[in-house]
């Protein structure tokens, strides 16, 4: 392997001159050399590429192998750690969601369904002086408005109302709707309240 070698750069012709063959070697692991260059030996009239030179073949296949990959357990797999935390996740959510149901402030019984209804509704003999009564009640499919007992069209109501309070000075409605009445036709009678400027209404819920 001793002797004058010569290397031709591939593409531009140049010759450069090396002392050894080891010398060619340490030019190529250096990156001066390309294995497209060609070679020839001491005693060779012909130019061969490095790689395919019986001298640096082997040498050349050794410094070219590729590096070795990477052990696959130094890689870190997050899934496992992303699956116990969703799993934390949903216990945490989970206790939190029950520790709040149980600081729930336990309300008191309710009073019989009828003690509160009677609890509910003025005593109208207590009020009869200053109030008129409205009875509002569905018969035969029909929505029928009474006024001191005295049947009233709905649209009118509004008028009667009027000449309750200012006729017979009776500022306050004591309001007797029954079940199955629409919540349209109570607003209707809100309003008729409203604008015969009623001052106060006793709507006890019988319904």
């Amino acid at each position: 392997m001793n002797g004058s070698w010569t290397v031709r750069r591939e593409g531009s012709g140049k010759r450069v001159e090396y002392a050894s063959a080891q010398a060619v070697i340490d030019a190529f692991a250096d990156g001066d050399l390309a294995v497209d260059d060609e070679v020839a030996g001491p005693t060779e009239n012909r130019f061969r590429a490095i790689e395919a030179h019986p001298v640096f073949e082997e040498t050349i296949a050794e410094l070219e192998a590729p590096l070795p990959e990477a052990d696959e357990e130094t890689h870190l797999d997050m899934n496992p750690m992303i699956d116990v935390s969703l799993v934390l996740l949903i216990f945490f959510i989970l206790t939190a969601t029950y520790a709040t149901l149980r600081r729930t402030v336990e309300l008191p019984a309710e009073p019989p369904e009828e003690s509160q209804k009677a609890a509910s509704i003025p005593k109208l003999k207590d009020i009869q002086e200053k109030v008129f009564k409205v009875v509002v009640r569905l018969e035969a499919e029909q929505v029928l408005v009474r006024v001191e007992g005295r049947l009233v069209d709905l649209d009118k109501l509004e008028a009667e109302m009027i000449d309750q309070v200012k006729r017979f000075g009776k500022p306050e409605a004591f309001i007797d709707v029954g079940p199955g009445i629409l919540w349209g036709t109570e607003i209707k009678i809100i309003e008729a309240c409203r604008g015969a400027e009623v001052r106060r209404i006793h709507w006890p819920k019988s319904k």
